[in-house]
């Protein structure tokens, strides 16, 4: 497939960031694949399971939402960062679905952050309760927990994953959670309260299990990067989806935006001197928020049946559109990615012409950013350049000189407007249907 990078220097190996500059479902994790190639570890640096990434190897599809995505190359340490929050019971299901494949995920395989949030019974309860309370106000939680999780992180009343081999700890920990929840529960929501020692015996099983991958993954990060080893990290959901970037308060609960990837995992931002963008040809929402490009006709739904647009956490549709540029160059300007990761290129073959989104008006002014103001992206018109189909499948193309002039211009057309390189083509979900450029 070629060099994806240029070598690092001997004993210095890089930080490659790989995240999402929509809003999530981008196709990261076939991205993240791909580069593991070439990586001694990856860590996942934020979200929880409301994200899924798919991964497909000579066919055979793969779904994961807490295991980093390398776990499928059998030389690559995958880490869980302390950005993350992690359902234990998630993560063994999937470790037993991958056993089942063959994979093997063992403590040499895989660590998970003594400092990582825990999301716990009652996460998961408070949250489906409070969306059900919204009505019509939803705001498209997945009701994973998340949420609730990330907020008992801030109130310093969280479950960390190092308490998984102090089970006193983690009793006592539950039960002082469990004190202001239990008022919302039976005062707010109508619901019986949680037995603490019900919850903690729930848990211990899980906790047993998952204690002997615990871990300092943040020396792990420092030790292959000093032998020369590179590490990727991996985020979840988009740009648009960051709780103080995003679209709010239609957003995830955590940072999405590549700065994340320090803080997330437990190293230097000097350690990470490479950004990859991941970018779908086109643009996709799950859940409620503000569209502007969404397209409700026959290319709409063209666009969803051909790309398989279905959530793969969720199964929930995904709601499809244009390719905006003026949310492009925001998440560029947020992270700076001097890589673009194109994805589904091969989706748009078949459309007679295809447009882009290249600026908003908004109060009587243009914007080439995003406006500020909350929910000004429900009120915005999009301004759209168009430019022309073309008929040729994609997916067995290999090299940029074999992709039909059209695709070629689409695609410099996007680098033009966000002043950077598609250095990776993604053309069908296969690890083998990517054209590298460079």
């Amino acid at each position: 497939m070629g060099e994806l990078r240029n070598p690092p220097a001997q004993g210095t190996g890089r930080g490659i960031v790989v995240h999402g500059a929509q809003w999530g479902d981008e196709g990261k994790g076939k991205i993240v694949d791909l580069l593991t190639e070439s990586a001694k570890a990856v860590v996942r640096f934020q979200g929880g399971n409301n994200a899924g990434h798919t991964l497909v190897v000579g066919g055979e599809k793969t779904i994961v939402h807490l295991m980093p995505s390398g776990i499928l190359h059998p030389d690559t340490t995958c880490l869980i960062g302390n950005g993350v929050v992690l359902d234990p019971e998630v993560l063994c299901k999937e470790m037993d679905t991958l056993a089942e494949k063959g994979v093997a995920v063992t403590p040499e395989r895989l660590m998970i952050s003594r400092k990582t949030h825990v999301i716990m019974p009652y996460h998961r309860t408070l949250d489906s309760a409070r969306e059900a309370l919204r009505a019509g106000g939803k705001i498209g939680t997945t009701g994973r927990g998340i949420g609730p999780c990330y907020e008992d992180k801030m109130a310093r009343i969280g479950i960390r994953a190092g308490d998984f081999d102090d089970p006193e700890l983690l009793g006592k920990k539950i039960a002082q959670a469990l004190v202001e929840k239990n008022t919302l529960f039976h005062h707010l929501f109508n619901m019986e309260p949680m037995d603490p020692v019900a919850v903690a015996e729930t848990v211990a099983p899980v906790a047993r299990r998952l204690a002997p991958y615990l871990g300092d993954v943040s020396t792990v990060i420092q030790k292959t990067m000093g032998t020369g080893g590179d590490v990727l990290f991996e985020g979840a959901q988009g740009t648009h989806l960051d709780i103080d970037h995003g679209t709010y308060p239609f957003v995830t609960s955590s940072n999405t935006v590549s700065g994340q990837a320090a803080a997330g995992s437990g190293c230097s931002p000097r350690a990470l001197p490479r950004v990859v963008a991941v970018v779908k040809a086109y643009t996709t929402r799950v859940g409620s928020g503000p569209f502007p490009t969404e397209l409700f006709g026959t290319i709409g739904d063209y666009l969803q049946q051909k790309g398989g647009e279905y959530g793969a956490t969720t199964g929930r549709k995904r709601r499809c559109g244009w390719l905006d540029l003026v949310l492009l160059r925001e998440s560029a300007r947020l992270s700076g990615p001097p890589d673009i990761a194109l994805t589904k290129l091969d989706v748009l073959s078949g459309l007679y012409e295809i447009k882009l989104c290249i600026g908003y008006r908004y109060k009587g002014k243009v914007f080439e950013y995003p406006p500020q103001d909350e929910g000004a992206l429900e009120h915005v018109e999009p301004m759209y350049e168009t430019m022309p189909g073309w008929e040729e499948d994609l997916s067995g193309l290999t090299a940029w000189e074999d992709l039909p002039l059209a695709a070629r211009e689409y695609v410099s057309r996007i680098e033009q407007s966000l002043q950077t390189t598609c250095s990776i083509i993604s053309v069908g979900p296969d690890r083998r249907q990517t054209i590298v450029r460079g």
